[in-house]
């Protein structure tokens, strides 16, 4: 089916957001290349890309921009998920959420108290469904959540792939087979992160192998970039 006009403007925003993103990974002017893809207020765009819209001041402790940290918490509060929504949708808003409490003191979760002090923190979604998922639902499902695979952070989907890095691993290669590279190099995100991936993978060859592949989609790129940063120890939280 033929996309609409407004589809293809927002998978253009989401890419140019994903490129400033990987060009602060890679360690390019941070204002300048977030700023740009805050600019217009593409706010849906953020919602789309999820906590990995903050990506470099999540992994190199940097502080966001303020028009940029303003965009993200008005896609967090915009677009929350529906009461039927894909367990993928709510785990990302709830990585959203997150990402927002630990960058901006202002946004509070748990419950408030009437000399309004706040406590506690949001409750974890269920991953009931990812945890029984099959292999191949597996990978998907985690590449879909790369914006959660983030050193020294733990969340029952981490938890998930701990227990399964076998079925991950498979997932990577499966992908990879199938020219699938966007999710090879989500599922390869989470690999960098995992005890018990086989040394026989190959993983980082395998991810530079991604990267070429995908060419220049940003999308890959920042994964890859994101993989490469986890697997130095760059981004590890206290």
């Amino acid at each position: 089916m033929e996309q609409s006009g407004t589809s293809t403007l927002l998978q253009g925003a989401v890419q140019d957001l994903a490129s400033g993103v990987v060009s602060a990974l890679r360690g390019g002017d941070h204002a300048r290349a977030a700023a740009p893809a805050v600019a217009d207020g593409e706010v849906a765009a953020v919602r789309v890309l999820g906590a990995d819209a903050l990506l470099p001041s999540t992994l190199l402790h940097t502080s966001p921009l303020p028009d940029e940290l303003a965009v993200f918490r008005k896609a967090v509060e915009a677009y929350p998920p529906r009461a039927d929504a894909a367990p993928t949708v709510v785990w990302s808003h709830w990585g959203m959420r997150r990402t927002l409490r630990r960058l901006d003191p202002s946004f509070v979760d748990g419950a408030t108290h009437v000399d309004g002090t706040t406590h506690g923190q949001e409750a974890e979604p269920d991953a009931g469904e990812l945890d029984s998922a099959s292999g191949q639902s597996l990978t998907h499902q985690l590449a879909v959540l790369a914006a959660l695979a983030l050193p020294g952070e733990d969340c029952a989907v981490a938890r998930v792939a701990a227990r399964r890095p076998l079925d991950v691993a498979r997932g990577f290669v499966r992908a990879v087979r199938r020219r699938e590279w966007r999710q090879a190099a989500g599922a390869g995100r989470w690999l960098t992160l995992l005890d018990g991936v086989p040394d026989t993978l190959g993983l980082e060859t395998g991810l530079d192998f991604v990267e070429l592949m995908g060419g220049e989609d940003p999308l890959v790129a920042l994964q890859v970039q994101a993989a490469r940063l986890a697997r130095t120890g760059t981004g590890a939280f206290p």
